[in-house]
């Protein structure tokens, strides 16, 4: 990935992004990475990607061992797994064209577990002279430690309302049923909102338009708390349903709360607005 040419230089810049999700134990979507590297169109990317690939191929040589392809870790949003070009870093190509939907979400997972499991990326880019990307979220964090929430105001009540009536906003497939508001869980906490229909169970947290950075970061780690709770819950009931906690908000995140969200795996939805 080294030269002048543009395709090289986002290469440079993604891989410090693709080591910081690799030690997060994250993914990440394809437009994601467009918009932290400043690319207009996420598919352009194979490109950048596929001289990442490349480059570990050949530090592996070097250093006669193997290094996961850590490009997996770019999904589609639609299905959760890399494009087709992945298949180039397989034994066989056709492998993985080959594969069914499901084939392939089993695939990416194992190859994930070996980029998270894998313990050398900081010298991957020392050996690359490629800097690591910083981040400081102490007195962030720290701010929303001290966060204390008041009552519930009728903004957040008429996001909740609103949320719960129009499931298709994120995503639910209900057969046109609504969601349930004050959902109580195990651990004790309510969801502002739950959708149970099918094969998938979504918990959501809203924000409304006055909420600050910090009740912001507070919601993020609500979700990450619900996201656990709720497989936590499938596993004890051994049920076969996928689970997944969604923030949504009236307002935008700030760019260390893009960040944040992208670290920690926590899906957004963003510039919601009661009609």
């Amino acid at each position: 990935m080294w030269g002048a040419k543009e395709y090289q230089k986002r290469a440079q810049r993604a891989l410090p992004v693709l080591v910081r999700q690799a030690l997060a134990g994250q993914p990440m979507f394809y437009q994601t990475l467009a918009d932290e590297l400043g690319m207009s169109n996420p598919r352009t990317l194979n490109w950048p990607l596929g001289s990442v690939g490349q480059t570990l191929i050949n530090l592996g040589k070097q250093w006669n061992e193997e290094i996961p392809p850590i490009q997996c870790l770019v999904v589609n949003q639609q299905d959760r797994t890399p494009g087709q070009g992945f298949g180039w870093f397989m034994p066989d190509a056709d492998d993985w064209k080959g594969m069914s939907p499901m084939q392939r979400r089993r695939m990416t997972e194992q190859v994930m577990q070996q980029i998270y499991a894998y313990p050398k990326w900081p010298a991957v880019l020392a050996a690359l002279k490629l800097e690591p990307v910083k981040t400081d979220f102490e007195e962030l964090l720290k701010g929303a430690a001290q966060f204390r929430a008041g009552g519930e105001g009728e903004a957040h009540k008429k996001l909740k309302e609103y949320v719960r009536q129009h499931p298709q906003l994120v995503g639910a497939k209900t057969g046109g049923r609504y969601g349930r508001s004050e959902e109580r869980l195990p651990s004790g906490d309510s969801l502002d909102v739950f959708f149970d229909f099918g094969p998938e169970w979504i918990g959501v947290e809203v924000k409304p338009l006055s909420s600050d950075e910090l009740d912001l970061t507070r919601g993020i780690y609500q979700c990450v708390k619900y996201a656990a709770v709720l497989h936590a819950m499938v596993v004890a009931e051994q049920k076969e349903v996928d689970t997944q906690a969604v923030l949504v908000i009236e307002g935008h995140l700030s760019e260390r709360l893009q960040l944040l969200k992208t670290m920690l795996g926590v899906r957004v939805i963003e510039g919601m607005r009661v009609p």
